[in-house]
């Protein structure tokens, strides 16, 4: 037999979607295939594309999971916008994804699944694999399910377990292709189900059956391609979630602060994984409480601030409208909190399992009274860390509620992640009264900064009264009267105002002054970064502001808005940020672009808005 020589080409990015039932185990076939990106050095990002019902109709485009990585040798901003390989485990996700696909792109498909009965599940009305509705790609066809029980036959498993892991045979193939290596997974396997060795060793014959059956056939023609690593800095790195993010820069915050963590939390979509992931550290001081609803979670809260905790609570877009009169209170009563709002598709509870930007003037404005907050957002599943460390360090520093937007997007998606010395995070510096100050008043207000101090129950000689009613200037005794009311009002908001001393100037990616400025916030960060790269690749007149601080906006935003000709706000709402803009700049004009789908904006539809703008006259 004449073994044909192997060619490998080098790629410098390269997008992978896995898509099957939501059941077929999508999420844990990305999730491996993205610890093998991040072993080999790829920077990467991911998009897990969830079905909105628990468990649709098996075969059915309702019930379809997607994983959608985006890897490569340079730095990555996007999961990427059409897929240059899809993996479909039947015939309802590849009706689903093939809009996803790139012409000439690779398509896997399993051709046992796609019976006649699958195939009217999914609402063909024909083959796909037999009529010419794929000439455009390369199609590989795979009897992954024939070969899957073949592999492990021996080993006496019953059918229905061994197929539940066909989406190992099909990441054996994704292995080959891509000159992946077996550790990551099989150190998966081995932690898993360390107590059925059986189960170990299934899955690590099917996942070497994917790969040998990719070695073997025709189709690839003995090309498989390399993505080389990525050019980052040293350090030790790992793929990281936003919701894991999200939780271990409270973890560090908790560490650098001197303060015990409390999370006080009721479970929702998709924010649960923070109240998972810091339930598992207790060994770092953490304390979880599962509350029995919204309400109790953010309550709780507000009770552990007051004993000098560093206080947490975590949510969706459904939670923070139920949470919004206990962060009145501790508006009111002035004490550190973080609540945590992982936006979703909305209102009411509207599609649970896509991402938003929707919940924008809720954080804002979404409270009885004058009661302003902090508002900042993370822009990345990593920065989650550094968004959620900087939360908690302005909640305490200037003792006020910090509502932290993330979104569904960021906090299922993965990225590189380079860990931090918790070290070398900036101080954080709680205002903790001390015992026995004569000169001590509730409200007595540090100058700068206008916070009073933290006056932790238990101290000696700090007892105070603390409630939800109007408190008397400095001294903190229930108050009705009308000039106090204005007194601690004005206050209040003037704390909120001045934490522009405290926070990082605006900075704008490209020119100081141009033809168009694109303004953006929150979780579209990557896909505006690649599109405003190529446009300025293309020698136009393109700058990116990318906010994180929303209340208040940095000090120099208008400066900034002052030396663009045109200013574009892109949302994946109807337009929240921009109305923000107005209300504050009156002075300029701002287009927008909106987008409210449940998907992120797609590069390329950035670049043909961001051109026709600047061919208007």
């Amino acid at each position: 037999m004449t073994v044909k020589e192997q060619k490998v080409v080098e790629l410098e990015n390269v997008v992978v979607r896995f898509a099957g039932d939501s059941g077929d185990g999508m999420q844990l076939t990305g999730a491996l295939f993205s610890d093998s990106a991040a072993i080999a050095g790829n920077d990467f990002a991911t998009f897990p594309d969830y079905p909105a019902e628990i468990r649709a109709p098996q075969g059915t485009v309702s019930g379809v999971s997607g994983f959608q990585i985006h890897f490569g040798h340079r730095q990555i901003y996007t999961s990427g916008d059409l897929a240059d390989v899809l993996v479909a485990m039947n015939p309802a996700p590849l009706k689903k994804n093939l809009m996803w696909v790139k012409e000439g792109g690779t398509i896997i498909v399993d051709t046992d699944t796609f019976t006649d009965k699958a195939l009217e599940k999914a609402g063909y009305e024909s083959n796909p694999l037999e009529d010419d509705s794929l000439k455009d790609y390369q199609v590989i066809k795979a009897p992954i399910s024939a070969m899957t029980k073949t592999s492990v036959e021996d080993l006496g498993l019953d059918i229905k377990m061994i197929l539940k892991s066909r989406n190992m045979f099909a990441l054996g193939i994704m292995f080959f292709l891509f000159n992946r290596k077996f550790s990551a997974a099989d150190e998966f396997f081995e932690s898993k189900f360390k107590a059925n060795p059986l189960v170990v060793e299934s899955n690590k014959r099917i996942l070497r059956a994917g790969y040998s059956f990719a070695e073997s056939i025709e189709a690839l023609n003995r090309i498989t391609y390399s993505v080389e690593p990525a050019a980052l800095e040293k350090g030790t790195y790992r793929n990281i979630t936003g919701n894991m993010a999200t939780a271990w820069g409270f973890l560090a915050a908790s560490e650098r602060s001197g303060r015990q963590l409390f999370l006080g939390s009721y479970p929702i979509t998709p924010a649960s994984e923070i109240l998972q992931e810091l339930s598992k550290h207790k060994s770092l001081g953490s304390k979880v409480l599962q509350a029995e609803d919204e309400i109790a979670g953010i309550v709780s809260t507000i009770g552990a601030s007051f004993a000098g905790a560093l206080a947490i609570t975590s949510t969706s877009g459904p939670g923070l409208s139920l949470k919004s009169e206990a962060i009145g209170l501790a508006v009111m009563t002035e004490l550190p909190i973080v609540i945590v709002d992982v936006q979703r598709a909305g209102p009411s509870t509207g599609m649970p399992t896509k991402s938003e930007q929707s919940d924008l003037l809720q954080a804002l404005f979404g409270r009885n009274g004058e009661a302003p907050c902090i508002v900042i957002a993370a822009s990345s599943s990593a920065n989650c860390f550094y968004y959620a460390y900087e939360a908690a360090k302005l909640a305490i520093e200037h003792m006020t509620p910090v509502i932290l937007l993330t979104d569904g997007y960021l906090a299922n998606g993965s990225e590189v992640f380079k860990i931090p010395k918790v070290g070398d995070l900036p101080e954080i510096k709680p205002p903790i009264a001390k015992a026995n100050d004569e000169t001590y008043f509730p409200y007595k207000r540090d100058p700068e900064k206008l916070n009073r101090q933290w006056a932790v129950p238990g101290t000696e000689g700090l007892r105070h009264r603390i409630g939800g009613l109007e408190k008397e200037d400095i001294y903190g005794n229930v108050s009705h009267d009308p000039e106090n009311h204005q007194i601690m009002s004005e206050l209040r908001a003037e704390k909120v105002q001045r934490v522009v001393n405290y926070i990082k100037p605006q900075e704008i990616i490209g020119p100081q002054k141009g033809e168009l400025l694109i303004v953006s916030w929150g979780g579209t960060f990557g896909v505006m970064m690649e599109a405003v790269q190529e446009m300025q690749k293309q020698g136009k007149s393109v700058s990116l502001a990318h906010f994180h601080h929303i209340s208040p906006l940095p000090k120099n935003t208008e400066e900034i808005f002052k030396n663009f000709d045109k200013i574009i706000v892109p949302e994946l709402n109807l337009g929240q940020f921009v109305l923000y803009l107005r209300m504050q700049f009156r002075q300029f004009k701002f287009e927008q672009y909106n987008k409210i789908q449940g998907l992120p904006f797609m590069v390329k539809e950035l670049v043909d808005k961001f051109n026709q703008l600047l061919e208007e006259k």
